[in-house]
């Protein structure tokens, strides 16, 4: 069992390395925009980015300053002080950076800095400053829906071919297939615009002193979110739990003298439970990916909703600090899932050769 698990944090590391290995190059291949702020703060990003070797600086005691000056070849930054000559700033290699860029985070953790949305501050705790805003809110997204799905998807079981598991059913179909952003926006116009009993945006710091503004900030985020996840869990439980019930091996129970209820709760639900509870992690998952929708819409400040501004501003050490996260997040998610099986069923051996 630790033998296997040690394999698969092997590959999961490798694998990691490898896709935050080519999402920097890819990013690094993108154009690149001069960051934001005062000319004062651009030129000490672009100093200490010369200083983690991103970046080289051109002066008038190199002989290729010339072309610069004539405009023969072209800088990513031109700082022209009050006295004296320019200076330029020019990005070095890609594959430079890049071992740069690996280097810096073994030696000092160093992910880079951010150029747009807060220029010269670490990316990390950019990162760092979002993210319990965004777990928390999916943490209680699950909390609500894996009760409620499993719940409704046992009573649809149950009650098979009656007209309560004709109306759960149907509901389930309906919340499946409408889109995250229909329903956050449908959500936003009645609970917000039309009644206004919640505000249309996310509380600010000062709004969220109040516990009942910052108690009805959650309400419409944890819906979004809640019920798309709810229809998933109810389909699923009721999908297992029938074909478990249609089984020989419980009628076989029913004939050793167990009732229904019984047989339902000693046997069905453990067995139809095996690919459910592995199903919970990887809709964690989905749920985490899924709100960069509503945190966008809504005014989340999470990781959600920086990933998509990094995106847009091209705030590339953002974009690859958040893609790590999320990446690790699935990664890790995927070896938990496995572990489950193993756990949920003690008979289902991880990495056994037979």
């Amino acid at each position: 069992m630790w033998k296997y698990v040690l394999k698969r944090l092997g590959l999961l590391l490798i694998t990691t390395f490898i896709i935050l290995s080519l999402t920097y190059i890819l990013l690094q291949c993108l154009p690149v925009e001069v960051p934001r702020g005062s000319k004062t703060a651009i030129v000490e990003f672009y100093q200490t980015q010369v200083a983690l070797g991103y970046y080289q600086r051109i002066d008038e005691s190199m002989d290729i300053y010339k072309s610069y000056i004539t405009g023969n070849l072209t800088a990513d930054y031109k700082f022209a002080p009050q006295t004296g000559s320019p200076v330029f700033y020019v990005s070095l290699p890609v594959m430079v950076r890049y071992f740069n860029w690996l280097k810096n985070i073994v030696t000092k953790w160093d992910w880079g800095t951010s150029t747009q949305i807060s220029i010269g501050q670490s990316a990390i705790s950019i990162i760092m400053r979002k993210l319990p805003v965004s777990m928390k809110l999916n943490i209680i997204s699950m909390i609500i829906s894996v009760p409620c799905g499993i719940g409704l998807g046992i009573w649809a079981a149950l009650k098979k071919n009656k007209m309560t598991d004709h109306i759960i059913s149907t509901l389930v179909m309906v919340f499946i297939s409408v889109p995250s952003f229909v329903l956050i926006s449908f959500l936003l116009i009645w609970l917000a615009y039309g009644t206004g009993f919640v505000n249309y945006q996310w509380p600010t710091i000062q709004q969220a002193q109040n516990w009942v503004v910052a108690l009805k900030g959650y309400i419409i985020p944890v819906m979004a979110l809640c019920f798309g996840s709810i229809a998933g869990f109810a389909r699923y439980t009721r999908a297992e739990l029938c074909e478990v019930m249609s089984s020989e091996f419980l009628l076989l129970a029913r004939t050793k003298g167990l009732t229904r209820g019984q047989a339902v709760v000693k046997h069905a639900l453990r067995n139809s439970m095996v690919p459910i509870v592995p199903m919970i992690i990887g809709e964690f998952v989905g749920i985490l990916s899924g709100s960069m929708i509503l945190e966008q819409l809504y005014g989340i400040p999470g990781i959600g909703s920086l990933f998509v501004t990094a995106l847009t501003t091209k705030d590339y050490s953002v974009v690859m600090v958040d893609m790590a996260i999320y990446t690790l997040i699935g990664l890790l998610a995927t070896l938990v899932v496995d572990l489950s099986y193993g756990i949920v069923d003690p008979r289902i051996r991880m990495g056994a050769s037979k």
